[in-house]
């Protein structure tokens, strides 16, 4: 079933991962991202946004400045930094107090969006982008999101081989910086470098990632991303904007095959769902019945 993880956080209680799933609120700042793009890259948009995703069960707020979605041009850091600093700044001062998460591959927009509030790094090239960026996240005390994109991967490797040495190196490097392994959340990147069928086999087993990538420490918590994406609309030929039950059917089984943090747009129908879930596996609150 769930394996249990008390992930610390700075300055505020940790986070307690296992049978009760935790879903992470996407808050983009960006004119380009795939689904929601323009949204909510303004200040005062962002902050009414996060707070209905928290009003709605978000347990943490992954906040972005960039789009990776194909095709997506590169934004340089001060235009990031130009993005996520005032909504992490309005969000600190409203006294939101729900975690959030800092989604960056560059080590300056990680180490001031930390300084400024944020508790959490997301970081999409897992460690291997930036060599400080193992370094910001120790220096911190922070958990890290580690998710596996491998660009340039031999197709010829069954996909969950290549995971396991991708998110071996991931932690070797996050050992190098004193990054302790209970700070570590393992990201499948689902959508990232994969085809249809590999994300879809993926899912399917996606239990067996949290014990591969070392064996001294253990078993990791899973962070499951399938929101709205191409992996939905690909099998069922509709736009982000209609993938609601497509991404709900993902995060029950992303959860009942022993996920753990659930990064969605859409909180309050993932939220319900995962209830139903997690009272199918353990039975619901006593006090229900």
């Amino acid at each position: 079933m769930h394996t249990s993880h008390t992930i610390p956080l700075p300055n505020r209680p940790p986070l307690l991962l296992g049978q009760t799933p935790l879903v992470m609120g996407i808050l983009n700042v960006t004119p380009d991202s795939f689904s929601d793009g323009g949204q909510h890259n303004l200040v005062d948009s962002a902050v009414a946004h996060a707070r209905q995703m928290i009003a709605e069960g978000a347990d943490i707020i992954d906040i972005g400045g960039e789009s990776t979605r194909p095709g997506a041009e590169a934004v340089g850091t001060q235009e990031e930094l130009d993005r996520v600093m005032p909504v992490i700044d309005a969000l600190v001062a409203a006294g939101i107090t729900t975690p959030l998460s800092i989604d960056t591959y560059k080590p300056l927009v990680a180490d001031q969006a930390i300084q400024a509030g944020a508790s959490i790094i997301n970081d999409v090239h897992g460690l291997q982008g930036a060599p400080e960026m193992a370094e910001i996240a120790a220096l911190h005390s922070v958990p890290v999101i580690v998710m596996h994109w491998q660009k340039d991967r031999d197709s010829a490797v069954p996909l969950l081989d290549d995971m396991r040495r991708y998110f071996a190196h991931s932690i070797e490097r996050a050992q190098r910086a004193e990054i302790s392994l209970d700070q570590i959340i393992l990201d499948p990147g689902f959508g990232f470098g994969k085809s249809l069928a590999e994300n879809y086999e993926l899912l399917r087993k996606l239990g067996s990632l949290r014990s591969s990538p070392v064996q001294q420490g253990g078993d990791f918590a899973i962070l499951v991303g399938t929101s709205r994406k191409s992996m939905i609309g690909k099998l069922l030929g509709n736009q982000p904007e209609d993938r609601l039950a497509g991404t709900i059917a993902t995060t029950v089984l992303g959860y009942l095959n022993g996920g753990h943090i659930f990064r969605v747009h859409d909180i309050r129908a993932n939220r319900d769902a995962l209830r139903v879930a997690q009272a199918t596996l353990y039975g619901p609150p006593a006090q229900q019945g």
